[in-house]
């Protein structure tokens, strides 16, 4: 039986280096691409987990893009069923919607790699303590949400307040990209759109600077990413034992 569900937004946004922690514990993946079929409407009961992965709509745009509120129900559906959620970017945004807390657009965008601090409860959190106190990550938004009633606080960056928040016991909004690699990131700053939104934002970056800080950060942030994600997959289950990484190129399951 499929154990994870994915909600992916846009080719271009892939579960990155989560992907191979996943099949590296045995366990198969089932994504719903809404680019691709936005009438869907996926079912959670039949999941272990739910992952939400990031992209370029927002949580305002559920009339132009009505699939966002199949996404906010079935997320609204694992919360009541007790399974482990994981928002990220975009998805931390719909995690926090559902939970009742504002989502707007963010006074400041950040878009490339910034110094997440953790909060004290960040670094005593099962999950996100594997990062320690501050962990560079790379970035891509300019919305961002408050923090939900009754949630924990758990990161933050000097422009923005709400980087992380843990719900209950399992549910998580990540508002960074931990799961991008070189090969993702390359592949957004390829893209005319993401050209288009980094030069919009007025920051002090470019695409030449993004470059040479994703090539002397993202093998380090590695494997603090990978002890996260692992901490999460593993409140949706331990395995007797972890399979060696599959080759790059293996091909995800789907139905």
């Amino acid at each position: 039986m499929p154990r994870l569900l994915v909600f992916q937004h846009v080719a271009v946004e892939p579960l990155g280096t989560l992907d191979a922690l996943i099949r590296a514990r045995g366990h198969r993946i089932r994504f719903h691409n809404f680019e691709r079929h936005p009438d869907a409407e996926p079912q959670v009961d039949r999941y272990r987990g739910l992952i939400v992965l990031g992209g370029p709509m927002n949580v305002e745009d559920q009339h132009r893009r009505p699939h966002l509120k199949t996404e906010l129900l079935a997320i609204e559906r694992a919360l009541e069923q007790g399974k482990p959620v994981l928002g990220i970017c975009l998805g931390a945004q719909l995690l926090a919607h559902v939970l009742g807390a504002p989502v707007q657009r963010h006074s400041q965008a950040e878009m490339g790699w910034y110094d997440v601090h953790m909060s004290a409860d960040g670094r005593r959190d099962p999950v996100l303590g594997a990062a320690g106190e501050r962990l560079p990550v790379f970035q891509w938004h300019s919305y961002s949400y408050d923090l939900p009633s009754g949630a924990t606080h758990l990161a933050r960056t000097e422009t923005c307040e709400q980087q992380a928040f843990r719900f209950g016991s399992n549910a998580y909004g990540f508002q960074f990209h931990l799961e991008a690699d070189s090969e993702v990131i390359e592949r957004w700053l390829a893209l005319p759109s993401f050209r288009a939104e980094l030069a919009a934002a007025g920051l002090p970056t470019d695409e030449q600077a993004i470059r040479a800080e994703t090539a002397k950060l993202v093998a380090a942030t590695r494997s603090s990413a990978d002890a996260v994600f692992n901490n999460f997959l593993d409140l949706i289950g331990r395995p007797s034992r972890r399979r060696p990484l599959p080759s790059r190129g293996m091909p995800a399951w789907t139905e």
